[in-house]
């Protein structure tokens, strides 16, 4: 791990800092991506809304680590560690079952109430990282008070920005229904992070992680669809012969797979104790995106405006409290031997798992693009500029000079974090 370490501390930076920085960018996009789930109040079930979205996030995720890696990079990094195949598509299914529970979550309450309460995930990452994981373990009282008030302050944000947009009787006959909806998602991805972390402890890539954690979700929101929502004949096969509509699903799973890469790396390089609140300030970039672009505060009173304000700074505030919790020696020591014991179990090469994880391939794997790594490429791009040539403009009131400078930001957001990446790790 030496030569790592001193790779990242010549250029003056840290991966503290890049977990950070990758921690915030996943906030701005994740953010983003559940706006297109307001389609579910279009009449689609819950299960159409979530397969269609899950399979542009499929697409979108077999093509950007083929993009950045080529799939000869991927797949000898996942038959180095066979044994995280099984953890990665435990995670996929996870995330497919929390990502359904959220579609009905904002059927039932609403995307302003669901959000926080899902949002809670980050206190249960907190909880698995210190049992399982011996995160903060070693930290001094400082920095552990930092980051689990900054955690705890982000989801009393959370909700604080959810109930700011609750006006007018928002709250569906179905609340309590929604409400349970809500928090089983926020248990689902909770407990997802167990798999994240155990892989970037084994030092595999995330990018090579995620192209098996897709398999997982794409087949259990399939399975979900034709046990529970009527089979063959469920409406989500309906939506995939409309593609004015199926764009704006695929696009938000696009959106979304840019959101859980820099998410996947924030806990990588923080663990999910720090990187995962981080990433839970989408909260903030949603309520943005639901005020200004959707016009969810038109009708906010005083009261309403001042959870706005308080939610927003409460949420920076935790946000900036967890990033300047640098781990100590102490810290990192108690981390080794959690990389350790992995390796025992599992016959893992210590040294070349310790710079895995710090960003520095060990030895270097091939990188070659073949011709079917160009053509995944180009199948998936086929696929988003066919349904965006046929896309309709959903039935919704927007802002679109908002959209534009919303955009703008997420554009923004991405060249800084995929640069940080990229000079300090090449994406490792």
């Amino acid at each position: 791990m030496g030569s790592a370490v001193q790779k990242v501390e010549k250029k003056g930076l840290s991966l503290h800092g890049l977990g950070v920085i990758c921690g915030l960018t996943a906030g701005v996009w994740l953010g983003a991506a559940e706006a297109p789930t307001k389609l579910v109040n279009s009449g689609f079930s819950p299960f159409a809304i979530s397969l269609c979205m899950v399979t542009g996030v499929f697409t979108a995720r077999w093509t950007f680590p083929t993009l950045l890696k080529g799939t000869g990079y991927v797949f000898a990094d996942l038959m180095e560690k066979k044994h995280l195949i099984v953890w990665a598509l435990l995670a996929g299914a996870l995330w497919a079952v929390a990502n359904t529970l959220t579609v009905f979550a904002i059927r039932d309450v609403g995307l302003a109430v669901a959000f926080p309460m899902w949002n809670a995930n980050a206190l249960i990452g907190l909880f698995w990282g210190r049992v399982l994981f011996r995160e903060l373990e070693g930290a001094s009282g400082k920095n552990i008070g930092k980051v689990v008030a900054g955690a705890i302050a982000i989801v009393i944000a959370a909700v604080m920005l959810g109930f700011s947009t609750m006006h007018g009787g928002s709250m569906g006959q179905h609340a309590f229904r929604g409400i349970i909806a809500a928090l089983g998602a926020s248990l689902m991805w909770g407990t997802m992070y167990v798999p994240y972390r155990k892989a970037y402890l084994s030092g595999m890539n995330p990018l090579s992680f995620v192209t098996a954690f897709t398999v997982g979700e794409l087949g259990t929101v399939l399975a979900l669809t034709l046990a529970l929502d009527g089979g063959i004949h469920s409406s989500a096969f309906q939506l995939f012969h409309m593609p004015g509509v199926l764009f704006w699903l695929f696009l938000g799973g696009f959106v979304w797979v840019i959101g859980d890469l820099f998410q996947q790396f924030a806990a990588k390089y923080l663990g999910i104790g720090r990187g995962i609140p981080l990433s839970n300030t989408n909260q903030l970039w949603g309520l943005a995106w639901g005020a200004l672009v959707f016009g969810e505060l038109a009708d906010a009173d005083r009261q309403h405006m001042l959870l706005v304000i308080g939610g927003s700074v409460m949420m920076i505030l935790g946000a900036l409290a967890i990033s300047t919790a640098v781990a100590s020696a102490k810290e990192n020591s108690s981390t080794n031997e959690a990389v350790l014991r992995e390796c025992n179990r599992y016959g893992l090469d210590y040294h070349r798992t310790m710079m895995a994880q710090a960003g520095d391939e060990f030895g270097g794997r091939d990188e070659r693009r073949r011709w079917w790594d160009y053509a995944i490429v180009l199948m998936a791009t086929g696929i988003f500029v066919t349904l965006g040539i046929r896309a309709v403009v959903p039935p919704l009131t927007m802002d679109f000079k908002w959209v534009g400078a919303l955009g703008v930001v997420l554009i923004l957001s991405l060249i800084a974090g995929g640069l940080s990446l990229w000079r300090r790790t090449r994406f490792c």
